[in-house]
């Protein structure tokens, strides 16, 4: 018996779905009254679903224009995705209704299309697994995620164009505040002062730089892989009067041979380095620092072991942070400490970085026409799910974001920290 598409997400899904389906052969099924209405345009978006069920077939059919949800603030998906959150299960249907789906469909429904372009560019599947988190694999992984579009990620991220986990200082603080105020946090446990030399590894548009030249008097050595953030970086110094004092250098870290810095900030570059690196990665930050020298590593964490890393093969991986690696709080704390460090304090800023997704989400929203003109649907779509979805997994302690506080201990154990250090909001 043949069976419409209607039909067949019936069968799977049933009457009750959380979700009700228009496709384009005419037919429609699942819940019409869910609220969630998902439009099936052509044969593409079908072929994506059933070669990939789940998330990933999903995502592609959307990312293509495939898909459309009724209704959906693309921008800002949030409430979407919280209600149908471990609400799309599928049943299994009885062996003669299988033969009926699968003879309805037919084999060519089950040969994947052509992936997405933002599905790691052209070339990279080229590249041999052994090669993760070489110099050249790093730099295009970075690539493929930052260098989007300035114009992009000035509407998404705001005036200040940082974008890491903001610390919000008051429950109706803005999204500014709240970025001034993490730059100003980490400084505060830094312990800067006039004179001083910071490096900060991974340092997007030159946020931390900026704010440490300007408020604290130091000089500053601000390092990133993506060509696009560097040149931004630096016009943005040189506009404010503070070159000599400031520099955003487009290279590796591994490249920067300066050191006796007093403090080094890494803040949202551990994510990108891989777990079996960070031995030598806080080894060589070690080295460049100061006896007495502190080092603020800020980046998400996994709440424990028992939540998988980011899957090489999810959503995460795929679309947004190539070769991306989370680990719970505690290994990071080990590989620091095993380096030489003493771990002097450690904050989880789950809730803030909840906030921070959510807000970047609602400028994408209300900037959305605007930024698929900057950087096209497929991304915008991209970056719709990407903070939705991050923001649910703040809030829901799947993911966290944690501050690490260490010091470079001099001969004798001799490392300057107070009594009872207080850093404030």
């Amino acid at each position: 018996m043949t069976m419409t598409i209607g039909a067949i997400v019936d069968e799977i899904f049933g009457h009750d779905a959380a979700f009700g389906l228009k496709a384009y052969d005419g037919s429609s099924g699942g819940n019409q009254s869910a609220g969630i209405l998902v439009d099936l345009k052509n044969e593409r978006g079908l072929r994506y679903l059933v070669s990939a069920p789940g998330e990933l077939g999903l995502v592609r059919a959307y990312v293509q224009g495939d898909l459309d949800i009724v209704g959906l603030d693309e921008g800002d998906p949030y409430d979407l995705l919280d209600s149908v959150k471990d609400k799309l299960a599928p049943r299994i249907p009885e062996p003669r209704k299988v033969k009926d789906i699968l003879t309805s469909l037919g084999p060519r429904m089950f040969v994947p299309p052509e992936l997405p372009d933002l599905e790691n560019p052209p070339g990279w599947r080229r590249l041999a697994e052994g090669l993760r988190h070489s110099k050249a694999r790093d730099a295009q992984a970075i690539s493929h995620h930052y260098d989007v579009s300035n114009a992009f990620y000035e509407k998404v991220l705001g005036p200040s164009m940082a974008y890491t986990c903001a610390c919000y200082p008051r429950d109706d603080a803005t999204l500014e505040e709240a970025q001034a105020n993490k730059f100003d946090l980490v400084c505060r446990k830094l312990d800067l002062k006039p004179g001083m030399r910071l490096l900060d590894v991974g340092c997007g548009w030159g946020g931390m730089v900026r704010h440490a030249v300007t408020n604290y008097g130091v000089t500053a050595l601000g390092v990133t892989l993506s060509r696009e953030q560097a040149a931004y970086g630096q016009a943005w110094i040189e506009r404010e009067g503070l070159t000599g004092r400031a520099e955003i250098r487009h290279d590796d870290y591994r490249h920067v041979t300066e050191s006796d810095f007093d403090a080094i900030s890494s803040i949202g570059l551990t994510e990108h380095i891989g777990i079996k690196n960070y031995p030598g990665y806080f080894a060589f930050l070690h080295e460049r620092l100061v006896a007495g020298g502190r080092l603020l590593n800020h980046c998400i964490t996994r709440p424990n072991n028992h939540f998988s890393p980011i899957a090489k093969g999810g959503f995460t991986n795929r679309y947004v942070f190539p070769d991306g690696e989370l680990a719970p709080v505690g290994t990071i704390i080990n590989d620091i400490a095993d380096q030489g460090f003493e771990v002097r304090h450690v904050e989880d800023l789950r809730e803030h970085y909840a906030r921070t997704c959510r807000a970047w989400a609602k400028n994408l929203s209300a900037n959305w026409d605007a930024c698929v003109g900057d950087a096209g649907q497929a991304t915008a779509r991209v970056w719709g799910l990407y903070l939705a979805g991050s923001s649910l997994g703040f809030r829901r302690n799947e993911i966290q974001l944690h501050q690490v506080l260490a010091q470079k201990v001099g001969s004798g154990g001799v490392a300057p920290y107070p009594l009872r250090p207080d850093f404030g909001s």
